[in-house]
């Protein structure tokens, strides 16, 4: 089975509050995007899981994988077969873009279906948040307004059909685990789920990604990127989740290599550009 699994977007992040077990809340509408890691399962008639992976290097280990952590998931509380997992690496890993929860659901959703489970989709995310806290949202995969941890989703209109989405990738890595050490929680004076239902003329001014502040102040060519898109005429613009990808929002379709000297990829955005 190949599977395509998405990256996300956040319009808008707001850090709420820490729980006494160390997550943090949250506020922010997910959205999924054309921009794919590819994942390969097949049964195997090896005694264990194989997992090999081409494109962006991965620095951990195997077991830290989450494809090989979601088979663990499923082997522990179901009875399936022995798999080959192939993942071909394209989200760079410390962007912000979802691409490892991504993985993770998009894996358990392939065994689900390989292995006859016939779990459903609120089964799979009740498995799905064992493994991270976005990582029940790609199991619908929709455009979501996220509250909890990530793991309260509701659906929510896509504005951005017809839109075109630009994403810088500067070459740098942000921990998430670095970045909610140095987020102070803040209720925002805005209510975000209104916000986004609102004019796009609002967006610039109004919703905020809170871990910009700490990302901006250590790496200031994120904050030039931000500033350039706004200057190359997206309607708004933002890092997405803690860092460190920088997307821009446009009305019209931009030149290509629009931020010089960074990766840009540009996309169209259509009803029929994200998997469920």
């Amino acid at each position: 089975m190949l599977l395509f699994a998405n990256a996300k977007i956040n319009i808008g992040l707001n850090i709420t509050s820490k729980r006494d077990d160390g997550y943090h809340l949250i506020q922010s509408v997910f959205m999924p995007i054309p921009f794919y890691d590819i994942i390969e399962i097949i049964p195997s008639n090896n005694n264990d899981i194989s997992f090999k992976y081409t494109g962006i290097e991965i620095e951990s280990n195997t077991e830290d994988n989450l494809c090989v952590k979601a088979y663990r998931l499923m082997k522990k509380y179901f009875s399936i077969p022995v798999f080959s997992i192939y993942l071909h690496k394209q989200i760079p890993i410390g962007s912000g873009l979802g691409g490892g929860s991504s993985d993770a659901a998009f894996t358990l959703k392939g065994i689900n279906e390989i292995a006859k489970l016939n779990l459903n989709n609120k089964e799979l995310k009740q498995l799905a948040i064992k493994l991270g806290a976005d990582c029940p949202f790609f199991i619908d995969n929709v455009p979501t307004y996220a509250e909890g941890i990530g793991e309260q989703l509701k659906p929510i209109e896509n504005k951005f059909y017809g839109k075109y989405l630009v994403i810088v990738i500067p070459n740098i890595f942000i921990s998430t685990t670095e970045a909610y050490q140095n987020i102070k929680p803040q209720k925002p004076n805005y209510c975000l789920k209104d916000v986004y239902s609102s004019d796009f003329k609002h967006y610039k001014n109004t919703i905020k990604n809170q871990f910009e502040e700490y990302a901006f102040a250590k790496y200031e060519q994120l904050k030039d990127i931000k500033n350039n898109l706004y200057k190359k005429g997206a309607f708004f613009a933002s890092m997405s989740g803690s860092g460190s990808a920088i997307f821009g929002i446009f009305d019209f379709e931009p030149s290509d290599n629009l931020i010089p000297k960074y990766n840009c990829i540009k996309m169209k955005i259509s009803e029929d550009s994200f998997i469920k």
